[in-house]
């Protein structure tokens, strides 16, 4: 069931600062270095992007080409054209420095036993095995996990084709590695290939509000009702289905990381990637090669490919995303910002511009 809202009270109190704060050993929430730690890795990040993105400036790659024709004998779809892959191998480098540099702190875990009960099993039950092929698989919502479901399916010969039109059931025919013994589980966090997929945070935030407040009966009436009715004036009779993304957004601000729902809860308290040394981290905007490249990884069948898009499937584009974050008050997202920063920072996704000069253009 969901957790009740927290109260005004609370929520006033808090402004201003991240909920996200560091505590001892044996506390309850997850142990984060410094803001000012971040402060510095985000600026060394950025740093190291501009640098590195004046030299792709100067120097044009050729597109990425598939390795054996693999691209063309898979085919598949559902993401964005993939960038050079100089600029590619420049976002892994940045990401995997940051990961180490954040990840080596003494206070952060370095493995799933060392995580506090409940977010240990926030990511148990999140990460999807394949015994059959040897891999681990954590899955983010919003970043494409229907599809990759798809194909763990398949390749387990529950479902014939990842084109086969059904709803998707996102519980049978999947194995949970939280599902598995101690034993077990340590088994195949230190011997399967792990990797993850990650997305722009605000945009998967537009994407789950989007999808959840604007097509979903049940997330109307489970949280839209509440969020209407706490956040304007003269909500009570809100069916839930036009909650604004500011109050959205305000929602969030008040709502604990790890109590959040999993279509918007941080992919870091997803997906624990201290506790979990993931072997490759994809990307929502190189999708079908990176998918590819976990598929040819794991050696699975040339007929198993990353399924298209759905024809009803309507992405957040860049200019959607900058209608809304430009129509939203800057103090709302500055504030919500803390919450996310391990995802903007560790994954090397810039934070949102929205300063009156962008916004006017």
């Amino acid at each position: 069931p969901r957790p009740p809202f927290p109260g005004e009270a609370r929520r006033a109190a808090a402004a201003g600062r991240s909920r996200s704060r560091p505590r001892g050993a044996g506390g309850g929430t997850v142990l984060l270095p410094s803001m000012l730690m971040f402060g510095v890795i985000l600026a060394s990040s950025g740093l190291l992007l501009m640098i590195e993105k004046g030299i792709l400036a100067e120097v044009k790659p050729p597109p990425l080409q598939p390795a054996g024709g693999e691209r063309s004998r898979r085919g598949g779809g559902g993401g964005q054209e993939a960038p050079g892959e100089l600029e590619a191998e420049v976002l892994r480098d940045i990401r995997n420095r940051t990961i180490r540099a954040v990840c080596g702190q003494p206070a952060m875990p370095r493995n799933v036993w060392e995580l506090p009960a409940g977010q240990r099993r926030t990511v148990l039950r999140h990460l999807l095995v394949s015994d059959k092929y040897r891999f681990l698989y954590c899955y983010v919502p919003k970043v494409a996990c229907s599809n990759w479901k798809r194909i763990l399916k398949v390749l387990d010969g529950a479902l014939e084709s990842v084109d086969v039109k059904l709803k998707m059931d996102h519980k049978s025919d999947l194995v949970f590695l939280g599902d598995m013994r101690p034993d077990e589980i340590s088994y195949r966090l230190k011997n399967y290939y792990k990797f993850i997929f990650v997305r722009n945070p605000m945009e998967r935030l537009l994407s789950a509000y989007r999808n959840k407040f604007g097509e979903i009966k049940e997330y109307q009436q489970k949280y839209g009702v509440e969020i209407v009715r706490r956040y304007r004036k003269n909500g009570g009779n809100s069916a839930g289905d036009d909650v604004t993304f500011s109050e959205f957004l305000q929602y969030l601000l008040d709502e604990e990381a790890e109590r959040m729902n999993e279509h918007w809860m941080p992919i870091y308290n997803l997906c624990q990637p201290c506790a979990v040394r993931y072997d490759f981290i994809g990307s929502y905007e190189r999708l079908n090669a990176d998918a590819n490249h976990v598929l040819e990884r794991v050696r699975s069948p040339s007929f198993v490919r990353f399924p298209e898009r759905q024809p009803w499937y309507k992405p957040v584009t860049a200019e959607t995303l900058h209608y809304y974050l430009c129509n939203t008050q800057r103090r709302l997202i500055k504030e919500l910002l803390p919450k996310y920063i391990l995802d903007f920072s560790l994954f090397a996704y810039p934070l949102p511009n929205i300063t009156s000069e962008f916004c006017r253009q």
